[in-house]
């Protein structure tokens, strides 16, 4: 309900541009990359576990999966959430293996390589996938898309002299 001045809705709006502007700037320091890579995840599955799949924690700043991958040397299953930028047909989702900006790939970007069928939970739905690393041409148009959608990408490739792999995934024939 917004009137005139401003009302409820707009001030909700503002806040809510306020806070993603702040963790953008709090994730691109070299602290939030020390940290984060152990409280995230864990916050994460620890509330998508409690909310039965409906609810990732960093969903609230970025539209996320749980990705369930086959390990690459153990066979066995493994699950990560991670932030995503879904394609606008809702068909496809990019994943992003920044690490937070440390140096080394993420492993579940290893486990795509070794075994490209994966699954992911979006938004409480199980959806099979396939993932293809995007290469050339093709991830440097995606590249651009991930920085308009979320910069601190920039400061996470800067930081490490790897290139940070992309990956595209496809819904899989079920």
């Amino acid at each position: 309900m917004t009137g005139v001045g401003g009302g409820v809705g707009e001030g909700a709006g503002v806040r809510a541009a306020l806070a993603v502007r702040a963790v953008r700037k709090v994730s691109s320091t070299r602290g939030f990359a020390k940290v984060a890579p152990r409280v995230v995840p864990a916050l994460d599955r620890a509330v998508h576990r409690l909310t039965r799949g409906k609810l990732l924690l960093s969903a609230l700043m970025l539209p996320g999966v749980i990705l369930t991958s086959t390990g690459a040397r153990s066979g066995l299953p493994r699950r990560a959430p991670l932030a995503c930028m879904p394609t606008p047909d809702g068909l496809a989702w990019t994943l992003v293996g920044s690490n937070f900006g440390r140096p080394g790939h993420p492993a579940w970007t290893t486990n795509l390589l070794a075994h490209p069928d994966a699954d992911i939970n979006w938004k409480g739905t199980d959806v099979p996938v396939t993932a293809r690393l995007l290469t050339g041409e093709e991830r440097a148009a995606v590249w651009q898309d991930l920085l308009a959608f979320w910069p601190p990408y920039a400061t996470y490739q800067a930081r490490v002299e790897r290139e940070i792999r992309v990956f595209r995934l496809e819904r899989r024939g079920e």
